[in-house]
């Protein structure tokens, strides 16, 4: 890509001159003889850091990249007023874990799960890397066209089993890292917006894990951003089950598009659940309603408060999708599915 004589003041470095619009940035007419393509404000953001010479806490703080950092947010805005304007206040997917029992025994396979929401009414699909059979371009342009007939769509997915981002040996946690890059790679085919990372080991208020957490998931980020992709973390063990632990996770990057995902369970005993999800919610890009089981008469949830719940979710501003993550035993998992549905239903 061309910049010819575009200029933007970087500390006190000229680099470029851009006018950034959400998640683009367009530097002007293109002269006749230059190859010029939009490309990701993120991208940018991470050639003007390496070409600054500057720190990154220094970089962040900059107006060149805050102003990416604001057009991220107003993109997420846009999404969200296209929410309310279809009169919701956010819209409900389903955690392809709800059905990880057929999964496993093999009623149904990974490319009936988008005819599985299209059956139960759910729009949106939260895929589970273990669940794939093939990484194969064509079984991925397959997986995506199924899911398109059935008008559902793919979001993120759960990344497990690819090491630890807060490994003790430096080798190994940058491995992990390395190891996570090809989900972001299949992500991106599927047309989602993220995948979900493990926080890695650690115990709580362990600032020497929260480092090396930081240090891996840094140049992860980075490389999602490319493709522009969020990277989140959920409650889900190690350093991620204690919220507070989990949010200087986040300050520690400090990069857009590394983000949480409140999951309504997954806290260590003892730990409020709801202030957890309270301090979540500032960085959330996606929910998981997390349920277990319901009262046939009244239809809530018997170990979480959902209204309680929900009404953190959703006086923080979030509008975006809240996945039904159903891991009961009474239910089937179809019903179950359905019951998590109803409820949630309730709040939109």
């Amino acid at each position: 890509m061309a910049v010819g004589s575009w200029q933007l003041a970087v500390g006190s470095k000229m680099l470029l001159s851009a006018d950034l619009g959400p998640w683009t940035l367009d530097l002007g007419p293109c002269p006749p003889t230059a190859d010029c393509q939009p490309i990701s404000g993120l991208i940018i953001a991470r050639t003007l850091y390496k070409l600054s010479g500057v720190t990154r806490r220094e970089f962040v703080k900059m107006p060149a990249f805050a102003g990416m950092a604001a057009a991220l947010e107003r993109s997420t805005a846009q999404a969200s007023a296209e929410i309310s304007a279809a009169g919701k206040k956010f819209r409900i997917s389903l955690a392809a874990w709800s059905v990880h029992k057929a999964f496993e025994s093999g009623e149904m396979r990974m490319i009936d799960q988008s005819a599985f929401c299209r059956q139960m009414g759910i729009e949106g699909l939260e895929l589970v890397n273990s669940f794939f059979p093939s990484p194969q371009y064509a079984y991925l342009q397959e997986f995506r066209q199924a899911a398109r007939d059935n008008g559902v769509e793919v979001l993120l997915i759960m990344c497990d089993r690819e090491g630890d981002m807060a490994h003790p040996q430096r080798q190994m946690r940058m491995q992990a890292s390395k190891n996570h890059r090809k989900w972001v790679d299949i992500a991106h085919l599927l047309g989602c917006h993220s995948i979900r990372c493990n926080s890695g080991s650690g115990r709580q208020g362990d600032r020497q894990a929260i480092r090396r957490a930081a240090e891996s998931f840094y140049p992860l980020c980075e490389y999602a951003a490319q493709a522009g992709l969020n990277v989140l973390i959920e409650n889900h063990g190690g350093l991620s089950s204690f919220a507070e632990d989990l949010i200087q996770l986040m300050q520690a990057v400090g990069l857009p598009n590394f983000g949480t995902l409140p999951d309504f369970g997954n806290f260590p005993e003892g730990v409020d659940r709801y202030q957890g999800v309270q301090k979540m919610m500032p960085y959330a890009k996606a929910v998981s309603a997390k349920c277990y089981d319901f009262d046939p008469r009244s239809g809530e949830e018997t170990k979480i408060d959902y209204t309680k719940m929900m009404d953190i979710v959703l006086s923080s501003g979030y509008s975006g999708w809240v996945g039904i993550e159903y891991e009961g035993s009474r239910l089937s998992e179809k019903k179950g599915v359905a019951a998590c549905k109803r409820l949630l239903e309730k709040f939109q």
